[in-house]
């Protein structure tokens, strides 16, 4: 906990940036009757029956020092998912930084070997060298950024049906171009002397 508390810490570097990184299932739902729109004295109108069209993925990148993030959807949640979802971090998002401090949970496929599934031994490498994977403890993905931003992309972009994927993909861009220009970011205040102080039933006596 504290090495992620630390790494919070410290001061912006654009060389050095640091990534919180998540994922998030997302159910498709499409609407059985066509919704009435608002109108005047009346609100949007949904029937309460719906129907479910499948699901999909969403990977979330949020650095919180720069207030930036970007959401990729996609139909699985796999390790050449995972694997691609990274290399765009270091080739397309960062390709100038030295290392990216990855911050995520201990999910199975939060590994290095993701990569050499997904590319070839090389390939797998020279993205890894770029790469270096800070993890929450058990129980402890609260201390993942990711997660907080997750909760305002549920409530401003995606608290309603969408029954397609290329929906979910735009809607979240859009969403994500206002949060960026806006350099919009987490006050993130709890510091590793707040857990040592309020946690400190959890450490080794």
């Amino acid at each position: 906990m504290e090495d992620i508390l630390d790494l919070y810490d410290e001061p912006y570097d654009p060389q050095y940036p640091v990534v919180c990184v998540d994922e998030s299932p997302y159910q498709l739902i499409g609407e059985t009757r066509t919704p009435l729109p608002v109108a005047p004295g009346h609100p949007a109108r949904y029937d309460y029956e719906y129907r479910r069209a499948g699901t999909c993925n969403l990977f979330m990148a949020f650095q919180p020092l720069g207030g930036w993030r970007q959401v990729s959807v996609t139909e699985r949640r796999t390790a050449v998912d995972y694997a691609q979802f990274l290399k765009d971090l270091v080739d397309v998002h960062f390709p100038n930084a030295i290392v990216i401090s990855v911050v995520q949970d201990n999910l199975n496929t939060h590994t290095g070997a993701a990569l050499y599934e997904a590319f070839a031994p090389a390939e797998a490498r020279r993205i890894l060298d770029r790469l270096e994977f800070r993890y929450t403890p058990k129980h402890g993905s609260w201390l993942n950024m990711a997660e907080c931003e997750f909760a305002v992309l549920m409530r401003q972009c995606l608290d309603q049906r969408i029954a397609d994927r290329a929906t979910v993909q735009r809607k979240v861009e859009r969403w994500a171009q206002r949060r960026n220009a806006a350099k919009a970011t987490v006050a993130w205040r709890f510091t590793t002397n707040n857990a040592r102080e309020k946690l400190k039933r959890i450490y080794p006596s």
